[in-house]
């Protein structure tokens, strides 16, 4: 059976005292807390984090990387540095980054391959926008986005990566997808694989993201291709994060 997984995504917040505040209250509210357990923070509090989640239960991760190793790409962060500061995922092609700053599949596929070469996990974002929606693109958008990284890293490179099922329309709007809505969509994810690798299929942990709350957490997990929840603003919140961990339970 699949542990669920709750990944905190801090998106641009944080502090150095306000994240030390922030993770001690995570830290106190483990022992009820089943699901594995990530955050993923902005580059500079990498290494501040790090040293605080050391014997901790918590992973570490990062919300993007460069596609190239190393070279003349001022302002860029390789995967192998990430490595090297203790992380262990990295959010790969967040609708964020498609929008605002133009990646495209094939770029993101390049960053999962980054990533499986430095030993991290991707944490693979796809999702359809309010438009694609109402045109009926959503599970054919979700496919291509899917297809393009499987023809560069290999179905069996899934195995050592996360899915996250995020709706454009339902980050940050306070819209959410009905659990029907996200079962359905999660239910395509793991069916497009099924048809290539029956065992990476099974094994696929596929999580929801869009606005998700201790209010709806614990009916969205329920269902039974949704494995845990990347958190946005509900994460920079210990008592709601926490709350969104123990609906994983």
């Amino acid at each position: 059976m699949r542990k669920k997984l709750v990944a905190g995504n801090w998106k641009m917040h944080g502090g150095l005292q306000a994240n030390a505040a922030l993770l001690d209250q995570i830290a106190d509210g483990l022992p009820g807390v089943a699901c594995d357990v990530l955050v993923c923070v902005p580059f500079p509090y990498l290494s501040q984090v790090a040293e605080r989640l050391v014997d901790s239960r918590v992973a570490l991760g990062a919300q993007n990387v460069s596609e190239h190793a190393a070279g003349a790409f001022t302002g860029e962060v390789s995967a192998f540095m990430l490595a090297e500061l203790g992380c262990s995922f990295v959010i790969v092609g967040h609708s964020e980054r498609r929008a605002l700053y133009g990646e495209s599949d094939l770029v993101v596929a390049h960053k999962c391959q980054a990533v499986l070469a430095a030993g991290m996990q991707p944490v693979l974002c796809v999702g359809e926008t309010l438009a694609e929606r109402e045109a009926g693109e959503t599970l054919a958008v979700v496919a291509r986005q899917l297809h393009v990284v499987i023809d560069c890293v290999g179905v069996e490179s899934f195995a050592r990566m996360v899915v996250a099922y995020e709706p454009v329309w339902a980050i940050g709007t306070g819209l959410t997808a009905s659990p029907a809505q996200a079962e359905a969509v999660h239910a395509a994810i793991r069916l497009q694989f099924a048809g290539l690798d029956s065992v990476v299929a099974e094994g696929l942990r596929i999580l929801y993201g869009g606005s998700v709350k201790p209010q709806n957490a614990l009916e969205l997990f329920a269902q039974s291709n949704i494995d845990g929840g990347l958190i946005g603003g509900a994460a920079l919140v210990a008592d709601d994060f926490l709350a969104i961990c123990r609906a994983a339970n």
